[in-house]
């Protein structure tokens, strides 16, 4: 487990989002800043948590291993990583403003370690990397954000303190 990245998804990425300006245009995709946060918090923090539950595991059971392979690694998602789930063109934002949208982002943080608190051993269900543990999640929404803050130009400092 790496308490650096729960603590970055605790206490670091919504100070990050909230530096972005709304008009950055992103690196590659299509999504703007305000698009791109609420995906986070409407579509990942939400699966993570259970609060969106999925059925299927889109990933064919032969490929599973190495998909969970990488989640667990450093290894970044690359640029332009299709999601067949989003379709060709963003979603139409859901909050009027951009503070709105890292409100709600902020809330399903919230969510996601209150129900990994009262329930250690849960598992939930994401599309791609199957079912994952507290740390598996962490891992996997830590590598999720960092993916999204590059695509706006941020490039968080993520070397681990020396002790």
């Amino acid at each position: 487990m790496s308490i650096e990245k729960e603590n970055f998804l605790r206490t670091k990425l919504v100070s990050h989002l909230q530096r972005l300006d709304p008009a950055t245009p992103p690196r590659w995709g299509k999504m703007s800043v305000q698009q791109m946060i609420e995906h986070l918090g409407g579509d990942s923090f939400r699966v993570a948590s259970g609060a969106i539950r999925m059925e299927k595991i889109l990933t064919p059971p032969g490929q599973l291993p190495g998909m969970r392979s990488f989640m667990m690694s450093d290894k970044p998602f690359r640029e332009n990583t299709p999601n067949p789930l989003l379709g060709d063109s963003p979603a139409p934002v859901r909050y009027k403003t951009v503070q709105g949208a890292i409100g709600a982002l902020q809330q399903e943080l919230i969510r996601f370690f209150d129900v990994f608190e009262k329930n250690p051993q849960l598992t939930t269900r994401n599309p791609f990397f199957g079912d994952l543990s507290f740390d598996e999640n962490v891992q996997l929404l830590y590598k999720h954000a960092l993916h999204h803050l590059r695509q706006f130009g941020v490039e968080p400092d993520t070397r681990q303190s020396a002790g």
